[in-house]
């Protein structure tokens, strides 16, 4: 019978390099675990490696299992967290995805007064993925994630929470700050600013230049916001923005928002949780703070 065990062996293995470094990580006897994995290959009747020298390889059968490994045993972990919580009296950590770069300033809105209504419950933020902000959902790395771009797969809910616009962000004395809108013809001499973000997920990009076949005379990545608007306020580039964020720093940055065409690129930051856990009672809060917050 395949048990928690052996995916355990089989993740630490391929993490490791060998059986007796995973033997040592797991607190057992390298012949504890080469007959445990014996019994297992018998019991399904393939081999879960093949040793090459000193080198173990995963068969395409272990392989299989690998992935199993890496897609279960954080739901184990996960959960075996929760049940010791609740049995404890606690309600443990809301892990929050961000996608999206300029939310900061917003979350730290809405954590705050979290924090304050919820004071057993922890809060943790990460930007980095292994496999993405839908991957992190799926593999239990996060709880939440605040995106821009929902993608809708089974298992996995999304919730709006508030609309913005998305606006060119200019200095107040650069040449397009007095126009009524912007053109995609007017980005080809400009220096773009924008996140480290690839550009077929940029809005800038998938909605406004390369629908008229535009690209702007440089493109150049920072990753925090100060530092990107104070480049666009000493005019050495533009940057594509929500509309509130712009606001925020228009006055002490000199900075100021103008329309991105003439309907402007409307969007929504959307909640994403896993279909099985929308009614955890800390999680539906936070979602539901974070849009009246915004209303």
């Amino acid at each position: 019978m395949l048990e928690r065990s052996h995916l355990l062996i089989v993740r630490e293995v391929e993490k490791q390099g060998s059986l007796t470094a995973a033997a040592g990580v797991l607190c057992l006897t390298q012949s504890a675990l080469s007959h445990a994995m014996k019994k297992l290959e018998k019991h399904l009747g393939t081999d879960i490696w093949l040793r090459e020298g000193r080198s173990l390889r995963l068969t395409q059968a272990g392989q299989y299992l690998l992935a199993v490994a890496n897609r279960v045993l954080p739901q184990l972990d996960l959960a075996e967290d929760r049940i010791r919580q609740f049995a404890q009296g606690e309600r443990g950590t809301l892990r929050i995805g961000m996608e999206c770069h300029p939310c900061y300033q917003w979350l730290l809105k809405i954590v705050s007064p979290y924090l304050a209504a919820w004071p057993d419950v922890d809060v943790d933020v990460k930007q980095k993925f292994q496999f993405g902000g839908i991957g992190a959902l799926f593999g239990y790395e996060v709880d939440l994630l605040v995106t821009p771009d929902p993608l809708y797969k089974p298992g996995l809910h999304f919730e709006p929470v508030f609309d913005y616009e998305q606006v060119l962000v200019v200095a107040r004395g650069h040449r397009l700050a007095g126009e009524p809108y912007i053109k995609p013809r007017h980005l080809g001499e400009e220096v773009l600013v924008t996140y480290p973000v690839a550009t077929d997920r940029l809005d800038i990009y998938n909605q406004f230049l390369m629908p008229a076949g535009v690209a702007p005379r440089r493109h150049k990545t920072i990753e925090t916001t100060d530092i990107m608007l104070q480049m666009v306020a000493s005019g050495r580039g533009v940057a594509a923005l929500p509309r509130w964020l712009a606001l925020e720093y228009a006055d002490r940055m000199d900075v100021v928002p103008v329309r991105l065409g003439p309907r402007g690129i409307a969007k929504q930051i959307f909640l994403g949780a896993r279909e099985t856990e929308t009614e955890i009672d800390y999680l539906k809060a936070f979602v539901e703070l974070a849009r009246a917050s915004s209303a």
